[in-house]
């Protein structure tokens, strides 16, 4: 969860709502990011420090916290792709392999 939503702020400022959006629309409605998961997620990566809140209007005029992710939470979103990308790489290697 915290790489999909590091990587959605990576595009821009949003709100838990946009960032739960931005998951299902990216991945062609295969993964959601369930509240209780994504506000967990969200509050964990503020406070190590990677995204940042402010409060303020959505689209539709309704009160609400938009993050955004800072100069550490791009670099930990760097490393943080790098290592799925091994592991996923990992896991296709050993599912392709003979025997």
């Amino acid at each position: 969860m915290d790489l999909l939503v590091l990587r959605s702020l990576d595009a821009g400022e949003r709100h838990g709502f946009a960032v739960s959006q931005w998951v299902h629309e990216r991945t062609e409605g295969v993964l959601r990011a369930p509240d209780g998961a994504l506000y967990k997620a969200l509050h964990r990566l503020e406070g190590k420090g990677w995204i940042a809140a402010r409060w303020g209007r959505s689209e539709n005029r309704r009160k609400a916290k938009f993050y955004r992710i800072t100069t550490a939470g791009r670099d930990a979103l760097r490393h943080e792709r790098e290592v799925w990308e091994t592991f996923s790489s990992a896991i296709g290697r050993a599912l392709e392999a003979e025997g």
